[in-house]
Parts: C-alpha cells; structure tokens; sequence
C-alpha cells in the first residue's frame, strides 16, 4: 500500500496514539530525512517521543530519523569530518535482518547515496544501540566512477552465500568491531535497538543511485511481520478508516485533529526560519466550477508547408509581427537535433474567448504568507475587471481547466498536446503557494501572466507540417480566424523570401554599447556568499543551495521583437519562448535549455532537470575534452543526483506508487555556447490529481531552489538581495485539455519598465569552490547579455 505522509507538526500526540493504538492503523513507521538535526525541536517534530515511547512499533529511521534514533537514547550528534552530499560509498554490514541478502564491504556492489553533514558520534553510543553497518573507507566516489567499475558490474546479481544464513534473520546480533572502525576513520552508517524493533540507516535506501534500496525496504517489511507474529496480527483492511491519497481519514466521526503542535517556523540568529512549512493537501479535485463551458476544436493541417513559407521565423514574423507584436507568444522549439523538441506554437490577440490574465500576489516581503493575490482580466473586447483571489492563482487556474467539457475526439488525430488554452509564465515568487512559508522580496514583474489563447499555428518540424487551430464555445460556429490565417500563410507563398526577410529586418549596423550590465552583487559580495550557503551546508540545513543574482541594464527605445530573432539564432533552444504582454510592458525573450514539467494526454509526467554546465571549447579536442570533464566531474554528478532525487520526490507525490522512473540520468547535452549535463525523471500521474496539482508539487523547478526545497528557499531568500520575478519561474501552456509543458526561465531575457534584466547562478554543494561559482554564473549570462548589448 501507499505509505500515509505525515508532517512532524501536523498531529498532536493523542492523535498520533489514537491511530496506532486504538485504531491499529499501522503496522509499522518511517522517519524520514529532512534537513537540520534532532537536535532542534522544530526540525525533528513528534518524532523523538515516537521513538522514546513507541518502543512496540517497528520504526526504520533514514538520515535525519537515524540521527534522532541515537540522539534520544542518549547518543551525541556531531559534525561529520567532512560534509557528504550526493556521492556514495561502499558499505560493510554485520549480515543482520535489515540487510538481509546483501553483499557486503568492498567490491561487493553494495553502494549507497549520502546526504549529511552530521553523524552519530560512535563513541557515544549507548550499550542499547547496536552498530550494523559502516563505509568501507574513508573515501567517497561520485555515481559513475562507482557505477562503472567493472568490479560491480554484476552486483545485482550478487546472491548471499549460506554462511550469511540465520544471523540474518536474528533481531539481536553481535556488533563490528566498532573500536577499529573508529580508529581506520569509518563512518558509522546504521544501527539497531537492542530490544526494540527500531533501526536508523544514515545513507538514503531510497535514492536513485542507491543499491539494493528496495530490498532494505522489503526487508523492514518482513522484521515488521516477524514482529507481529509474536505481538499481535498486522493491520488488514480497516472498515472504518480510508487510506486513499497522501492522506488518512476515519469513516466514522473522530475528535478534531488539532493541527501545529509546534510551530511553523522559528526564526534563528541569521534570519532563516528553522523548519519549512509542509506539504499542501493534494486530495482535491472537487473544485468549484467558475461555469461549465462545452469547448469545440476546429483544425486545418498543411503538408510540409513550413518550409515552402520560410519556416517557423517568418511565419511569425509575418503573421504575428505587426504592431510590434503586441500580446503575442511563441513557443519557440528553435534546438530540434536529437528530438529534442518537436512543436512550436504561436498566436496572438483572438476570438471571444481570447483574454488576459495578470496576477499580482498580495503579501508584504518578508511576512508569513496570508494568501491570496490581485487578479486583472482584460477579455477579447478591452473589457477589463480586477478581483481578489482568497485562495491564490493556481487554485483559480485549477477551477477554470475544471470547468471545460470537451470531447476526445476533436484532438484525437493532432499529434501535439496544446490545442487552445493558457500561456504565460509563473514567477518564482508564487513559490508561496505551493508551501513556502513567505517571499523577502517582492517581485517588481506581475507574479503570473496568461493569455488564454482560442487561435493558434503550430509547426511539427519533424515533418514540416503546419497547423492551424481555434477553440470556441459549442454554441458558437465561426471558423473566420482559420479562414483568414489560412490566406494569409498561402500569401507567403509567393512573398519575399526568408533570407530577404532576414537581411531587411535584422542586418543593420551594431555598434558595441557603452553602458554595461550592472550586477546586483559584485563579484566579492556573490563568492561570499557561496561560502555562507557551503557554511550551512555543513551544519545540515541543505544538502545543496541554488544561489542566484541578476545583471540589469537600462535601455531606451529597443525593437524586442528583433532582440528576440537575433537570440534565437546565437542560441537556440528546445523550450525557448517569446511572451509580449504589451499592456504590462513586458517582453521575455527566453533561450532556455531545460524542460521543467510536462504532461502529456496519456497522464504521463516528465521532467529534464540540468545541473551542471561548462562552456565549449575553441578547437574539437578541447570541446571534447570539456564535455568530458563535466560528463567525469564528482561535483557535478553530485548536483544533478540530488536534483533528481527531488524531483522523484516531487513527482512520486502527484504519481502512481511505484511509476517514477529515470529513464536517463546524467546524459550530456550540448548547446551553441555551453555543455549541460540533463537527467529525464518520469512518472504515471496518479487519476484523482488535476494538472495544476502536478505543477504546485514540483514549483518552483527543484534546479532552481537546491534539496530539500522548502528549508532551501527559505535561506536562499535570505542571501539573495532582490526577487527573481520570472527568472526561476516556468513558461510554456497548460491546455484546455489538462495538458501541459513548462519550461524553466533559464538564459533569458526580461525587458520591463525601460530595463533589461538577465539572471543566472549555480547551484552550491560542499564541493564547490566560490570563484568557480562565480565563473559559472557569468558564463550562463553571455549568449543574452551580447544581444542585448548589440541592439541597446
């Protein structure tokens, strides 16, 4: 079954009694990781008394819950000599229940992911704790130097000998000989109660890159049923209570539960609050319809008509360009090589369900989040209205795709997935509503800006064919738009040319602008700042910080439209995007690289998280040479490891029990000016979750924010001296359908209120050298700070 999640402030202790005792709702308990110590009340919740008084329950702790398991019987938890996040070790164990047909020690193919800069002193044990488990040497290696030794290359198939046979299924065993492991500089990696059913293993079972996970976990299930054979049945299926979703519920009226026993957040000496706020309730979907609408498609499609027109740039140069393409978009798959994109959109002002969303968070900087924002709708016919949403902009979004009705079969044959719907972007600050407990800045752009968009052209380039499409009401007829644009692309058939088309509109003479980009931090002001996020990396309230600044410039009179052109063309991009919200005075011109979400008709999730970049070199052997230096770098593994971690995490929320894959991990993708290293992460969205919930789980995009999320914005707000607005957020559609694909606002420029604004930064892990951070930011900020440059 599902496990059920509970935060470690969400029940009080009788409520917590009430289900493992009178209700025998469960047969057994995970403590999970989480960032800080058991130390702090705050970090670690009702934890510590489940592990003092629930002496009859078997308990597995992992990381942080291992740490607390010592802690309270007594142990000391200290600083481990040296931070470890994201990179592995090869483990030895005493051959006792929890690893249980397991290979041990060096060699045998048992590796295991770490994340902690804090350890159980081993010394301190008390004669209760037993150690089981310890790396084998004080060395750690990053996932493919470990994975691709050839010594391992078969440790899955590795089956135990007999002589591993009944210790292993023995509740008490003797020790290793932890005096000289203390002396060889081993780290201790698990323990077991003496008599009770409670065991802490310090690395993470449940990390990508760990071996044998799942059999750690599968045999904590079979010590949970050896228990209850001697202390009574297992839970069966309980009439009375309801397992489904991420949460529990009793079918038959209990006492209320009373919610934050302890508080949401402290704030400590820095300014960081010392626990993250939880979770949000994902067992929705009985939103409140805003209005049913019975939404028709209506599409022509043009055979290999792209090329014959001059391709995806002068269409829409062409169709869309005019007025300096005022509230216009264009998901622009300029990078089509490897199938990394295959679909570009475009469209403009529209027919009667056209409109314009503006959204404007209304809470103070630096303050405890209340809800709710400003939100301004302008529709087809200049109408405008404003109105205050109590509960926030994703939850409006969720109401509204709830209330379209539409048919299958009126997409059925289209071999994309938008066929009519929002477009626009999320800013990074309404992280507020998907469980960040408050925003330090605020953002100077609006938090969230959406056409809904009825008209649309679409381009496969894989076999340059041209789509048009509108949506209307089913009482409503008219095809007028897909007759007018029809014309209209038939005209550029006998137009000028695409390269005339280029020459006319974008070779004019550059001069070299005087006035520079000015950074928000100085180059000394950003490398410390690297050291003070490696500072709390050490004492574990991150395993990695994505720092972040931004570059602006003021610019006059700029023609954003060729801005963006000239972008795409130095460096193109899979999910690159031009938005123009004209009345707003905003234009992006974004070249990103990374997909952030996407959800296809089939309920298929799939993001592409990127950690990890180096620019290319000037000859072939020296790219070469660079691409597989970051290919090899431990540092960078160890970012994009724990990136992809979270994003299991992220999506194992909104996914069907066992669906989260990684199909490619740590694959190396190369760009005009830069070498990336992307994984893949997908997963089977679970039926009752809406696609606004899939995006609330995952925003902001866990490459932007660092692990675990929540703990990590909450110190990045306190390091970075101005908001991100829409760098960090996500572009892309959501369609009327409930699909949809977001991008991660990378590598872009946004020009607002006469400025021009480029952020970038790197993510921080304790590996990291600041001057190497700071070289990493600025290089990210070269392909769009040089066309900004030519054109202002």
């Amino acid at each position: 079954m599902p496990p059920v999640v509970i935060r470690n402030d969400e029940w009080t202790w009788e409520d917590l009694c009430y289900y493992l005792y009178e209700e025998k709702a469960f047969d057994n308990i995970v403590i999970s990781p989480g960032p800080g110590s058991p130390t702090c009340a705050n970090d670690i919740g009702i934890c510590l008394r489940l592990l003092h008084e629930c002496e009859d329950i078997p308990i597995l702790g992992v990381c942080l819950g291992h740490q607390a398991l010592g802690y309270v019987h007594g142990a000391k938890v200290v600083h481990a000599n040296e931070p470890v996040h994201g990179r592995l070790s090869e483990i030895e164990h005493n051959g006792c229940s929890l690893f249980n047909g397991i290979p041990s020690g060096r060699n045998s193919g048992f590796k295991v992911v770490r994340y902690h800069s804090l350890v159980i002193d081993p010394e301190s044990l008390p004669k209760e704790l037993i150690p089981i488990s310890w790396t084998c040497s004080t060395d750690t290696q990053s996932f493919l130097e470990i994975s691709n030794a050839s010594s391992i290359s078969d440790a899955h198939d590795i089956v135990s000998s007999d002589s591993m046979s009944q210790v292993q299924k023995s509740l008490r065993v003797w020790p290793l000989n932890s005096h000289q492991n203390m002396q060889n500089g081993k780290v201790l990696m698990a323990v077991m109660h003496s008599v009770r059913p409670h065991y802490g293993v310090q690395f993470h079972p449940e990390s990508i890159g760990t071996s044998y996970g799942r059999e750690i976990f599968k045999n904590f299930r079979e010590i949970t049923e050896d228990h209850w054979l001697n202390y009574g049945p297992l839970v069966t299926c309980k009439e009375n209570v309801d397992y489904s979703g991420n949460q529990i519920r009793l079918r038959k009226p209990v006492s209320q539960l009373n919610h934050g026993t302890f508080p949401s957040r402290s704030i400590g000496h820095n300014g960081v609050g010392k626990k993250g706020v939880g979770l949000f309730d994902l067992v929705n979907l009985s939103y409140p319809s805003n209005g049913v609408k019975f939404l028709k498609l209506a599409w022509k499609k043009y055979d290999h008509l792209a090329s014959e027109v001059g391709g995806a740039r002068n269409i829409f140069y062409q169709l869309f360009g005019h007025h300096k393409a005022e509230n216009t978009f264009w998901l622009d798959s300029s990078s089509i090589e490897k199938g990394r994109a295959r679909f570009s959109f475009m469209g403009g002002k529209g027919g009667s369900l056209w409109k314009q969303m503006v959204f404007q968070l209304s809470d103070e900087s630096g303050h405890p989040f209340e809800g709710g924002g400003y939100l301004s709708i302008e529709d087809a016919r200049g109408s405008a209205t404003k109105t205050f949403l109590n509960d926030g902009f994703f939850n409006y979004l969720n109401k509204e795709l709830s209330s379209f009705q539409y048919k299958r079969e009126d997409y059925d044959e289209l071999p994309f997935d938008f066929h009519g719907g929002y477009v626009g972007y999320f800013g990074y600050e309404l992280k507020v509503e998907c469980g960040a407990p408050y925003n330090q800045h605020k953002s100077r752009t609006p938090d969230a800006c959406f056409f809904f968009a009825d008209n649309l052209l679409v381009i496969d380039h894989s076999s340059d064919d041209v789509y048009l499409l509108s949506i209307h009401e089913e009482c409503n007829t008219s095809t007028s738009w897909l007759d007018d644009a029809e014309l209209k692309l038939m005209e550029l058939r006998t137009s000028v040319p695409e390269k005339l088309i280029e020459e006319s509109s974008l070779n004019v003479s550059f001069t070299q602008c005087k006035v520079e980009f000015v950074a928000e931090k100085s180059m000394e002001e950003y490398m410390s700042d690297v050291e003070k996020c490696k500072q709390y990396i050490k004492d574990g309230e991150s395993y990695e910080l994505c720092l972040t600044t931004q570059i602006r410039k003021k610019i006059e009179e700029i023609d954003a439209l060729r801005l963006y052109l000239r972008l795409r063309e130095r460096n193109p991009a899979p999910y690159a995007a031009w938005l123009n919200f004209s009345k707003e005075d905003i234009c992006i011109c974004c070249s990103s690289p990374e997909r952030f979400l996407q959800l296809n008709r089939d309920g298929v999730l799939e993001a592409k998280p990127i950690k990890g970049t180096t620019k290319r070199g000037v000859t072939t052997e020296e790219d070469e040479l660079l691409k597989m230096q970051l290919q090899y770098s431990e540092k960078n593994q160890a970012e994009n490891l724990m990136i992809v971690d979270l994003l299991r995490n992220d999506l194992g929320r909104v996914c069907e029990p066992g669906s989260v894959h990684v199909p490619l991990l740590m694959d190396i993708e190369s760009y005009a000016t830069v070498h990336t290293m992307v994984s893949t992460v997908g997963g089977k969205k679970q039926p009752n979750v809406s696609a606004i919930d899939c995006i609330k789980a995952a925003f902001p995009g866990g490459s932007m924010t660092g692990a675990p999320k929540l703990r990590s914005m909450e110190i990045l707000d306190s390091l970075e001296n101005c908001p991100r607005g829409i760098y960090s957020g996500c572009i892309g559609y959501i369609s009327y359908n409930q699909t949809f694909d977001l991008n991660i606002v990378i590598r872009t420029v946004v020009l607002h209120q006469g400025e021009a604004s480029i952020g970038a930064g790197g993510a921080i892990i304790a590996l990291s050298d600041p001057s190497d951070e700071y070289e990493e930011m600025v290089l990210k900020t070269h392909a769009p700070s040089r066309v900004v440059m030519e054109f202002s």
